[in-house]
């Protein structure tokens, strides 16, 4: 695979509309294009073009029995690709629509199996980032996308992200800015009994459960899944998100975090080891008399700022060269559960709790 792949930045969609154009053609002519979410990056192909979507399995190097969400640019266009809305879909359309929220519903007859990996639902969500959507609307099709990375890198919340995953693996990126969330979408299934979370998000347990009530957790969200386990959806494998230096996750108080984090980086360092900490603004003061990278992901009292750098900070650490990252862990309240979600997965797992 070796494509020349063209980058083009948006400023203002309307001075800059001619890249939307350029990016919906190559869509038509069954082509990936990757896109701005306030997620993250997509990396976009018809959804109603089997042959197409093989495409975006392949530019990542993504097993094909993990299934892809399915965007659309207005509500209306998913009732052709779903066997009903239930009242529970509605409520949470007129809550969360546009917004990062994806609901897997019965999927219909037009939605190819390479999109769903097999199964009989799929997932559905309508971005908040005006560039995608207007994006969407002019290809004139649903787009079926996964996170624009390598299959079990970081995601992407920069157009350089992406192009250091995808420069000649893809036609063509679109360059909307920075992604304001951060973290992928939150995923809730409704063909089961309860509203179950199958991957947390920017809209969280507690939120969803003031439109519906009762909504649960898939128990795979903070453990790992079985060997041949099928998933529901995205995200839900053993390892993804993942830096190139192994991850150790660091649970319990904080104060006891950092300290077990400073002993544990020290001896690293007398091995002759680069190591990188992923701190917090309440403890990053505690490492700087250590040789090490400190990365400030965010502050505990306002979570969304760790999750809107927690993929960026991975990726820098990459930049850095460390030989080992040692990470505090945060709650799993409000955004905390889908920031977990992603470091234990980013880590494989490896956790020492203090």
């Amino acid at each position: 695979m070796n494509l020349q792949t063209l980058i083009q930045k948006i400023n203002e969609l309307d001075n800059d509309y001619a890249v939307i154009k350029k990016a919906a053609q190559y869509i038509r002519q069954g082509e990936v294009v990757a896109f701005p979410t306030e997620t993250v990056y997509g990396l976009g192909a018809n959804a109603l073009d089997g042959e197409t979507v093989r495409k975006i399995f392949y530019a990542k190097g993504r097993p094909s029995d993990n299934p892809l969400i399915v965007h659309i640019a207005s509500i209306n266009e998913i009732y052709q690709l779903v066997n009903g809305v239930p009242p529970k879909a509605l409520k949470l359309m007129e809550a969360f629509w546009p917004g990062p929220i994806t609901i897997i519903l019965e999927k219909s007859s037009i939605i190819p199996d390479e999109v769903t990996a097999g199964l009989d639902t799929v997932g559905i969500r309508m971005p908040s980032n005006e560039i995608a959507r207007v994006f969407i609307k002019e290809c004139g099709v649903p787009i079926a996308a996964p996170s624009a990375n390598r299959s079990g890198r970081p995601s992407p919340t920069t157009a350089q992200h992406v192009m250091e995953d995808m420069q000649g693996r893809i036609p063509f990126i679109i360059d909307g800015g920075e992604c304001s969330v951060g973290l992928e979408s939150t995923v809730l299934d409704l063909t089961s009994n309860i509203p179950t979370i199958l991957r947390p998000g920017g809209i969280t347990q507690e939120m969803l459960e003031t439109v519906l009530g009762d909504v649960q957790v898939d128990k795979r969200v903070l453990t790992p899944p079985v060997k041949g386990e099928r998933v529901k959806s995205p995200g839900m494998k053993y390892t993804h998100y993942a830096p190139k230096a192994p991850v150790t996750i660091v649970q319990g108080n904080p104060d006891a975090i950092a300290k077990h984090i400073k002993a544990s980086a020290m001896q690293y360092i007398s091995q002759g080891k680069k190591v990188g900490i992923l701190a917090t603004e309440e403890t990053y003061t505690l490492y700087e008399d250590i040789k090490a990278s400190v990365l400030i992901m965010g502050t505990r009292s306002r979570l969304s700022t760790i999750a809107s750098k927690l993929f960026a900070d991975l990726r820098q650490f990459d930049d850095l060269g460390v030989d080992i990252i040692l990470a505090e862990g945060v709650g799993t309240k409000d955004e905390g559960l889908a920031i977990m979600n992603r470091m234990l997965r980013a880590a494989g797992f490896h956790v020492i709790n203090i």
